[in-house]
C-alpha cells in the first residue's frame, strides 16, 4: 500500500506530497487542462466551427451536423497532444455506474505503418453492445444493437492512467428502436421540457429575450474512508459497501467533535489530491470539511448546469475511489456503511437560471415586490406537492431505506421549508395581496472588537427534505451513492408541468397581468400550502400531523415502487416527452430488480460470513474457554462460577446464531421463490430483511465477548478510529 503522506501527481510524473504538487502547478494553473473546454476549443477549431459548437453548448441550439468532422479532427488533435491513445464514448446506463469501452485511434497503413484516425461519423455516434445492461423489458438479451450519441454540451475530457490517457466523450445511450437506456437522456429531455414552459411564464413578465432556462444543481457529495487494510477483510464491505456485522463502539459521534474538527493529516493529503484531479478535469470541487460521524467527510462543488453536474458527480465519486487507494484508503459511498451512525447523503442544490444567468429563484431585497419570483417558488411548491409520491420514488433504494427517517436525513415524508420570510409572504398570497418582507438585521455579538454581521431573513431547517437556502432549494434526500440524473429529471419534469399550468392560466386571463397573477397564485396556495413544514422533521409529532393533512409517507422502496405505475405519472413523463410508457415501465422494472438483487446479496453475505468466519471464531473461543475451565478447576479443585456462566452464555449464543443462520437461509430461499418480482420484494423486505438483523443481534452481542484475536472482522472502533 502506498505511503499515508506520499500520493502520485501524474501531471509531474513522480511522488511527490500534495503540498509539493500545489506549488509546483497551482490550480488556477491546472484548472480544466483536461477538458477539450473553451481554451481548448478555440486553439484547436477553425473560428467559424467553434462559433457554432459555443452555439450548441452555451445557448443549447441544435448541433450543426457539418462540423463533426472538424471538431473530431481537432478534438483528436488535442487529445493526442495530451498523450492519448484511445478514445472512448463514456455513458451512464442504468446500472447506477458510468460504462465505456476503449479504442485506439490507431488504423494501419498499406506500408504497415500506422496512423492516427478519428472522424466525425465516430465522434457523433457509438456502437456498443446493449444487451448485457439493465433494460426493465425494454428489449430481449439477443437484441444486442445499442448507440451512443454524442453529448456536445458536456465536455470532452482526458483520463490519465499510469500507462496512458483516454479521450472521454460523454454521450447519450439509446436502444435500436431508440429508447432511453441511460439516466443521461431523460435528464437532458426534462431540462428542455422546463425551458419551454418557463420561457413561456418569462414571456408573460416581459422578459423577451431570454431563449432558454437551465436547471443548475450543485451535489454535495458525503463519503466515508477507512483504513484499506481494514476493508480487505471486511467481506460485507467489498460486496456490498456496508457492514452487516459490528457492534457499536464504546466513542461513537456522541462527543459532536469531529464534525468541521482539524482534518487529519493522511485525509488532508487525500483531499488536496482529490481537488487537483478534479480541478484539471474542470469539476469545481469548492469546500472539503470533516462531516458529523467519525471517519465521515464532505466535498460540495460550484453549482452547474444539471446535465453536467451530474456528469461530474459520477466523475466525483470514481476519483473518490481510485485518490483513496493511493493513499492506503478505502472510499465508502454507500449510505449506511455502519449502523449507530450517521450515514451518507448528496444534498442536491437546485435552482433555475436564464442563459442571461438571472436565477429565477433569487428573491431579491423585497420578495414580496417579486412578481416573477414568486410564480416561480409557487410552480415548485406545488409541484412538490402534487407529484410527493414521485420525488420519493426519485430517492428510493435499498441503501437509502437504512437512512431516511433516521435523526441524520429528513423522513421519508416530502415537505417543503421555506423560511420565516418566505412563509410570511405565501401567507400574504393566500390573502390576496402582499405589503411587505421581514428583513434579517444586524446581529450585534457584544464583543466591540468583532463587527456587526449581517443576519439572513430566515434560519435554516436540515431536517426538511426540500428546504429554501437563500436563492435555491436544497433536496437533502438524495442517497449518496445515486446518480442525481433521476432525481433531477423527476424534479424538472414536476416544475414544468406546475409552470405550464400557471402560465396557461395566465395566458387565459384578460385585463392586469398583477390581479391575474395574484388570483392563480392565490389558488395555488391554497391548495398545496399543506406541503409546507418549518418544524422538526425528526418528531414523531410531524408523522401524525403528516398524515392529518394527507401527505403521503412511503417508508421504504417497496412502499414507494407500488406507487410508480400510477396512470397519472405516466401520461405526465409523456405529455413533456421526458419518458415515453415503455422507458417509464423499464425504470419501474429495474428499481425492482435492483432492490431484490441488492437484498439478496446482503443476505447471502450474511449466511456465509456468519458461518464461515463468525460461527468458527466463536466455536473456537468456546472450546478455549472450556480447556481454561477445566485446567482451573483442577488446579483450584473447586468450581470457578464466573467462568462458567460465561462458558454457558458464549454456547447459547453460538447455538441462537446457528438456528438464526438456518432461518435466514431457508427464509432467502422462500422469498426467492416468489411469483413476481414485486412479491419477492415483499418478501425480502418483510421476512428476509429482519432475519438479517436478528443474526446481526446476535453476532454483535457475541464480539462483545469472544477474545479480540478471535474475532474475524475488524471491529468498528478500528475502522472508524484508525486511520
Amino acid at each position: 500500500m502506498s505511503t499515508p503522506r506520499k500520493t502520485i501527481a501524474m501531471s509531474i510524473g513522480k511522488e511527490v506530497s500534495p503540498v509539493e504538487a500545489y506549488k509546483a502547478q497551482p490550480g488556477t494553473a491546472i484548472y480544466g487542462s483536461l477538458v477539450f473546454n473553451d481554451t481548448a476549443q478555440k486553439q484547436f477549431l477553425s473560428k467559424d466551427v467553434y462559433k457554432k459548437l459555443r452555439a450548441t453548448t452555451l445557448r443549447g441550439e441544435p448541433l450543426d451536423p457539418s462540423i463533426a468532422d472538424q471538431v473530431a479532427q481537432g478534438m483528436k488533435e488535442w487529445a493526442l497532444a495530451h498523450g492519448a491513445t484511445h478514445y472512448t464514448h463514456w455513458f451512464i446506463p442504468m446500472t447506477g455506474l458510468t460504462a465505456e469501452k476503449h479504442d485506439s485511434f490507431l488504423e494501419p497503413t498499406a506500408e504497415g505503418g500506422a496512423i492516427a484516425e478519428f472522424d466525425g461519423k465516430t465522434l457523433i455516434k457509438g456502437e456498443p453492445d446493449a444487451s448485457s445492461f439493465p433494460s426493465g423489458g425494454t428489449r430481449s438479451t439477443f437484441e444486442a444493437r445499442g448507440y451512443t450519441a454524442w453529448d456536445p454540451t458536456s465536455s470532452a475530457f482526458i483520463q490519465e492512467e499510469l500507462n496512458g490517457a483516454t479521450l472521454t466523450i460523454p454521450t447519450a445511450f439509446v436502444s435500436y428502436t431508440g429508447e432511453a437506456l441511460d439516466h443521461k437522456t431523460p435528464l437532458l429531455r426534462s431540462v428542455e421540457a422546463l425551458s419551454v414552459q418557463a420561457i413561456r411564464l418569462l414571456r408573460l413578465f416581459g422578459n423577451k429575450t431570454a431563449k432558454r432556462v437551465f436547471t443548475n444543481m450543485g451535489p454535495e457529495q458525503e463519503y466515508f474512508l477507512i483504513d484499506r487494510k481494514y476493508f480487505e477483510l471486511r467481506p460485507d464491505l467489498i460486496a456490498g459497501g456496508r457492514t452487516l456485522f459490528g457492534a457499536p463502539p464504546y466513542r461513537g459521534q456522541e462527543l459532536e467533535d469531529h464534525y468541521f474538527g482539524t482534518i487529519r493529516e493522511r485525509i488532508l493529503a487525500f483531499m488536496m489530491d482529490l481537488d487537483r484531479e478534479l480541478w484539471r478535469l474542470g469539476i469545481p470541487s469548492k469546500t472539503r470539511h470533516n462531516e458529523v460521524a467519525p471517519a465521515q467527510f464532505e466535498m460540495a462543488p460550484i453549482f452547474e448546469k444539471s446535465s453536467i453536474a451530474a456528469d461530474h458527480n459520477m466523475i466525483v465519486m470514481e476519483l473518490m475511489r481510485r485518490i483513496a487507494l493511493r493513499h492506503g484508503l478505502v472510499c465508502l459511498l454507500h449510505e449506511k456503511p455502519f449502523a449507530g451512525i450517521n450515514g451518507n447523503g448528496k444534498h442536491n442544490n437546485w435552482s433555475m437560471s436564464t442563459d442571461e444567468n438571472e436565477n429565477l429563484l433569487d428573491p431579491g431585497k423585497t420578495p414580496h415586490e417579486n412578481a416573477q419570483f414568486l410564480a416561480f417558488l409557487v410552480a415548485t411548491i406545488s409541484a412538490v406537492d402534487k407529484y410527493a409520491e414521485l420525488l420519493r420514488i426519485g430517492i428510493s433504494g435499498p441503501g437509502n431505506d437504512h437512512r431516511l427517517g433516521a435523526n441524520e436525513a429528513p423522513p421519508a415524508i416530502i415537505s417543503v421549508f421555506l423560511g420565516e420570510q418566505l412563509e410570511d409572504i405565501v401567507d400574504q398570497l393566500e390573502k390576496g395581496k402582499t405589503s411587505g418582507s421581514k428583513s434579517g438585521g444586524v446581529m450585534e455579538l457584544g464583543v466591540s472588537t468583532l463587527p456587526p454581521l449581517p443576519k439572513d431573513a430566515t434560519d435554516r431547517n436540515r431536517t426538511s427534505p426540500f428546504a429554501f437556502t437563500g436563492n435555491k432549494f436544497e433536496f437533502r434526500a438524495v442517497g449518496s451513492t445515486a446518480p442525481i440524473y433521476w432525481p433531477n429529471t423527476i424534479l424538472n419534469t414536476i416544475v414544468a408541468d406546475s409552470i405550464d399550468r400557471i402560465a396557461t392560466e395566465l395566458e387565459k386571463a384578460k385585463g392586469d397581468l398583477n390581479s391575474a397573477l395574484a388570483t392563480v397564485l392565490q389558488k395555488e396556495i391554497k391548495e398545496h400550502k399543506k406541503v409546507l413544514y418549518s418544524g422538526n422533521g425528526y418528531s414523531q409529532d410531524w408523522h401524525a400531523e403528516a398524515a392529518k393533512r394527507g401527505l403521503p409517507n412511503l417508508k421504504s422502496t417497496v412502499d414507494a415502487l407500488k406507487a410508480m405505475p400510477k396512470k397519472e405519472y405516466k401520461e405526465l413523463f409523456a405529455k413533456y416527452k421526458v419518458l415515453n410508457e415503455k422507458e417509464y415501465d423499464s425504470r419501474e422494472e429495474i428499481m425492482w430488480e435492483r432492490y431484490v438483487k441488492v437484498l439478496n446479496i446482503e443476505a447471502n453475505a450474511t449466511v456465509d460470513i456468519a458461518r464461515n468466519q463468525i460461527l468458527p471464531a466463536i466455536i473456537k473461543y468456546q472450546s478455549k474457554l472450556a480447556d481454561t475451565i477445566a485446567t482451573t478447576a483442577g488446579v483450584l479443585k473447586s468450581p470457578q462460577k464466573g467462568q462458567n456462566d460465561l462458558l454457558s452464555n458464549v454456547a447459547k449464543g453460538a447455538s441462537d446464531l446457528f438456528e438464526a443462520v438456518e432461518a435466514l437461509d431457508g427464509l432467502i430461499d422462500k422469498a426467492n421463490e416468489g411469483s413476481s418480482l414485486h412479491q419477492i420484494a415483499a418478501s425480502f423486505k418483510d421476512s428476509v430483511f429482519p432475519a438479517t438483523l436478528k443474526v446481526r443481534e446476535i453476532a454483535d452481542w457475541l464480539e462483545g465477548y469472544v477474545d479480540d484475536d478471535l474475532w474475524p472482522l475488524p471491529k468498528y472502533r478500528e475502522m472508524l478510529f484508525q486511520y
